[in-house]
């Protein structure tokens, strides 16, 4: 067991590490052989308010700071998960149940989002604009909101809290972070030891492990945070964005999907097969992106359907560590318990199951579905995990209707032989993000990331992530003298 376990099982505030004050622990187990991996006593409210107070007073300085200085820090972070990069791979697949196929995917994209945040730091432009008002100067200039709270999941939750921490402190911004309870490590003090090695002052970067239960809402009602940047499910991003807005805060909310991977008629069948196993069943489904349902046009559904059900079957369910592996544990036996709901029900409704997976303790074989009746609500839903729903449709027109038929609106993708016909394809459907001739699962750090209807609000990457960890200030400068009416 990597020693980040023993180490790190504490709360980091103002630039130290310091036992939590709650009157109760929360207990990291590893979800596929139930090892207890830490014990963390829980943050309180004030110590929330001590690390935002914290993170308040050490923006001050950082933000002034010179904006290629700042780029330093994040230059060394790259260099310090290099060298932990084994350790760092052991906690992701101890604390989250990923294979190493995952843990590998994940650091690399932290790198990416790293390396973005290096140029991040210099990207803030200002302008200066007309006035209507002879010798008045209109200066705009983009600064730092102040403080950030970022509250992470638990399926990517190295990549996603470093996805909001780093760019909010590259452009000046001090970070509150709370990691979900079951990845309090690697989603929380994993990150603010890489941060503290590669030299970020103290007290910049805070991260408090404690729940609702103990804090209720302070973590996003408290004064300092301007914005809370979430990950996580629709039902908590509701309750986040009306408690930000009763607040007079910015939410930038990143939710779940429902998300549809359609095949037409003149699709390369063997690749169309590969990208849907993938978009489904990369760790263990739990990936807000992940392909729910795939859609096929009847006129290949059955050589598609036994291509699939075959590639599906050869899919190793077991032990994360062992590099065969491709579906590891779902993260507890609640979301276990859930998935076997979705399939009894499912069937029960009417469903066939093609393939029937079994479930013993966190480890949910795949399950694939056919004939599930066209108003289920398990097609309008998020299932988070190795459950796919096949749907045949019959022509561009109904498979519109059925990809749209949801609630979420997150990514998708449809496979062609005509890429034009893709993408018109693609501009029918009410998602933030859309792939031709792909897997659904993709993240790159310059294109806007997010969501359309319950998959959330806002957008990350690129310039998007400037708009929504920094603010616009107007000042004005009359060279003259103005003229008033009294």
């Amino acid at each position: 067991m990597s020693s980040y376990f023993t180490d790190l099982a504490q709360q980091y505030i103002d630039g130290e590490w310091r036992p939590g004050t709650g009157s109760w622990d929360i207990i990291d187990f590893n979800p596929y052989d139930g090892e207890k991996l830490a014990s963390i006593t829980i943050a309180t409210v004030e110590e929330v308010d001590d690390a935002y107070r914290a993170a308040e007073r050490a923006q001050k300085k950082w933000g002034a700071t010179n904006a290629y200085a700042r780029r330093a820090v994040f230059e060394k972070a790259l260099a310090v998960i290099d060298e932990r990069e084994a350790e760092i791979t052991d906690v992701i697949i101890a604390e989250l149940g990923g294979t190493r196929l995952k843990a590998a995917f994940e650091l690399h994209l932290v790198r990416e989002f790293l390396r973005e945040s290096v140029q991040l730091a210099l990207r803030p432009e200002g302008k200066i604009i007309p006035s209507p008002v002879d010798g008045k100067e209109n200066r705009l200039y983009r600064v730092p909101v102040g403080v950030v709270g970022v509250i992470s999941p638990f399926n990517f939750p190295f990549l996603l809290s470093v996805k909001s921490v780093a760019p909010a402190l590259a452009l000046g911004n001090g970070v509150v972070l709370k990691p979900h309870q079951n990845t309090p490590i690697a989603g929380g003090s994993l990150v603010a030891k890489i941060f503290e090695e590669a030299g970020l002052p103290g007290g910049l970067l805070n991260v408090v492990i404690t729940d609702i239960a103990e804090i209720g809402d302070a973590f996003i009602e408290h004064p300092v945070p301007k914005v809370i940047s979430f990950t996580g499910s629709d039902k908590v991003g509701r309750h986040v964005a009306t408690v930000c807005a009763a607040n007079f805060k910015r939410s930038v909310l990143e939710l779940g999907g429902n998300s549809a991977l359609v095949v037409l008629e003149d699709a390369d069948i063997d690749y169309a097969v590969d990208a849907a196993v993938f978009s489904r069943f990369v760790h263990q489904g739990q990936v807000c992106m992940a392909a729910n349902r795939v859609l096929v046009d009847r006129s290949i559904e059955a050589e598609f359907t036994e291509k699939f059900v075959a590639k599906v079957r050869t899919l190793k369910t077991g032990d994360p560590r062992d590099p065969q592996t491709v579906i590891g544990p779902v993260i507890n036996s609640s979301q276990a318990d859930a998935l076997a709901g979705v399939v009894e029900q499912a069937i029960t409704e009417g469903a066939t199951a093609l393939v029937h997976g079994t479930t013993t303790d966190n480890l949910v074989e795949p399950s694939v579905l056919t004939s599930v009746p066209a108003d289920s609500d398990l097609l309008r839903q998020e299932v988070f995990g190795p459950v796919v729903f096949l749907v045949p449709f019959d022509g561009e027109e109904e498979a519109v209707r059925i990809v749209n038929d949801t609630p979420y609106g997150l990514s998708g993708a449809v496979h062609t032989a005509d890429i034009e016909r893709g993408v018109n394809f693609a501009k029918q459907i009410d998602t933030g993000m859309f792939h031709v001739n792909d897997g659904t699962v993709h993240d790159e750090p310059l294109v806007p990331f997010g969501g359309e209807k319950h998959s959330g609000i806002g957008r990350l990457n690129g310039e998007t992530t400037v708009d929504s960890f920094t603010t616009t200030k107007w000042i004005s400068v009359q060279h003259g003298r103005s003229r008033f009416p009294f």
